[in-house]
């Protein structure tokens, strides 16, 4: 199974961020296309079956419509990330640098996970709760 709904972000350095998703959260790179400006045009990193894509903010059309969460004062949507072991992401958050914004704990409807601010502002949510084998 693939995934048919694909978060995407923006991020003023997305170079170090790929890194630090790669690191902290467990993604993987999928495909990384740089701009003629040495930045990123686009990213797709994996995690298993799911996968986000991000790209460098920009001043530009699609700029005006999605811009990093500095930019907004907030967020607007926040992706929610399925791992085997959220006390390890957890643990490497918090080594990383994120800002952990809900504690580490266990869910009442299953699962235990967390939510953090990555060092640009974007707010994840990284749990063991997988909707597609609940109740399985």
């Amino acid at each position: 199974m693939t995934s048919t709904v694909i978060p995407t972000l923006r991020y003023r350095d997305p170079r170090q961020m790929i890194d630090w998703l790669c690191e902290v959260v467990g993604f993987a790179r999928h495909a990384v296309y740089e701009d003629d400006k040495g930045g990123i045009a686009h990213a797709e990193l994996s995690l298993g079956p799911g996968l986000i894509m991000i790209g460098t903010a920009r001043d530009d059309a699609f700029g005006k419509l999605q811009q990093p969460p500095a930019a907004l004062g907030g967020n607007s949507q926040s992706p929610y990330v399925v791992v085997p072991d959220a006390d390890a992401v957890h643990r490497r958050a918090v080594a990383g640098g994120a800002d952990i914004v809900v504690a580490l704990k266990d869910e009442s409807f299953g699962g235990r996970g967390f939510s953090f601010r990555d060092p640009e502002g974007h707010l994840w949510t990284v749990g063991t709760y997988d909707p597609w084998r609940a109740g399985t």
